[in-house]
């Protein structure tokens, strides 16, 4: 039998009375040197593994000759442990396992958050794929097991990299369960900039999401004429990702042709992230932000209100209903239509001032076969842009690109 024990940072104490006598009395122990180091007095044979495979190779052959083997290691050894690779090698009848408190387990304990729904992921010698996932999907809590390549400051960078519209707070666990543990908050950037401090290799990260309704004054100060990055705005807490992207808002604005004291329709306005730039780019126009659903009102709200926004009117019906109730507008720029695009359009067309501009993003090549089949139907003029946008991605130390999706946006304008 082969026991595979768990063992805290604190070595020999973290083990019960139980599992202690377990080690003392094998034959043959197995570990790292830190793990080996914890039992100076053991007088059985020992083996240090330092290349797992080849290691382990050596153990098969000996295994015969020793009646008491245990193999040390980490926390749980079938946590993201040694114990996935010890059954791939040992028939599991041959292995018995003594698991300790993981040091995820640990560091939830020590930020005091429960973490049955946490997302855990095992940066170890891997990509962060699947981290770069978690953080577009909006995980509310993500706990990542780091090494010397995917350490904190890394993934606090890719984190900006990636300019998600949800902010994490990062909580660094370092040498948890040890004497000189120590556990901080950062924020994001703050920890991507900080190069003067050198985090212990034996380290997890933790982040999780905040929900704050305000920006801080310092935010609000350094906040652009427009062009405002995705995080800063509050969004669905189930799809973070859906909301117009800031390159694509910055197109939009440009292409509107916005004049000062205007009347500007947002339909399909989402998170209200285009009514918001348009607001504060033309503080004496009125923006009237539609859209469909009490989730999208109640987010378009807290948007304005975390921006200091009192020009923007959040207006709640499905498209095109109610429509002609709204002042008559100068810019209509439609984000969404949920399938109403003709209607939305017909009634767009009968309330838009002479000099008006309808602005349409649309997705699919079959919205966009609509549309233009509307524009010629109906004797409008039109230009036509396609966006296809890439943003540099670090990867560690690399940097790959990460495709958006490409969007169409149709200037639709009376011919002359």
């Amino acid at each position: 039998m082969i026991q595979v024990v768990g063992i805290g940072l604190n070595g020999r104490e973290s083990l019960p009375k139980k599992i202690q006598t377990i080690v003392e009395n094998a034959n043959l122990l197995v570990g790292s040197d830190r793990h080996l180091s914890y039992f100076p007095e053991h007088l059985g044979d020992q083996v240090i593994i330092r290349n797992f495979y080849a290691d382990i190779k050596t153990l098969q052959q000996i295994k015969s000759y020793h009646q008491s083997i245990v193999i040390l290691v980490s926390g749980d050894p079938l946590f993201f442990g040694l114990g996935r690779l010890l059954l791939e090698q040992f028939d599991p009848a041959e292995l018995e396992f003594y698991p300790h408190i993981s040091s995820i387990q640990l560091g939830f304990s020590k930020v005091k958050i429960p973490w049955h729904d946490a997302k855990i992921i095992s940066g170890h010698g891997r990509h962060l794929d699947e981290l770069i996932s978690s953080l577009q999907q909006g995980i509310e809590k993500i706990a990542i097991l780091t090494d010397k390549r995917n350490n904190p400051q890394a993934i606090a960078q890719l984190f900006l990299s990636l300019n998600i519209a949800i902010n994490y707070d990062i909580w660094v666990c370092e040498n948890l369960g040890n004497r000189d543990e120590k556990v901080n908050c950062f924020t994001t950037q703050l920890l991507a900039n900080l190069t003067s401090y050198q985090f212990s290799d034996l380290n997890i990260v933790i982040l999780l999401r905040q929900n704050d309704l305000n920006l801080t004054e310092d935010e609000h100060n350094n906040l652009p004429i427009f062009g405002i990055e995705d995080h800063y705005f509050l969004s669905f807490k189930d799809r973070p990702g859906l909301m117009t992207k800031k390159e694509v808002r910055m197109m939009i604005l440009g292409e509107l042709g916005l004049k000062s004291q205007e009347i500007i329709w947002d339909i399909g306005a989402g998170t209200g992230s285009v009514s918001i730039e348009i607001a504060r780019l033309c503080p004496h126009s009125k923006v009237y932000a539609v859209e469909k659903t009490a989730m999208g009102i109640n987010l378009i709200n807290k948007n304005c209100q975390r921006f200091n926004i009192n020009n923007v009117t959040p207006f709640q019906t499905k498209a095109p209903k109610k429509l002609s109730t709204l002042p008559l507008p100068n810019r209509i720029f439609i984000g969404g239509s949920g399938g109403n695009l003709i209607d939305i359009l017909d009634v767009c067309q009968d309330k838009l001032t002479k000099d008006g501009i309808i602005l349409i993003s649309l997705a699919t090549l079959e919205n966009l076969a609509i549309c233009l089949n509307w524009i010629d139907k109906n004797s409008w003029s039109y230009q036509l842009l396609n966006m296809n946008i890439s943003r540099s991605l670090s990867i560690a130390s690399l940097t790959r690109l990460s495709p958006l999706n490409p969007i169409f946006l149709v200037k639709i304008f009376r011919k002359t």
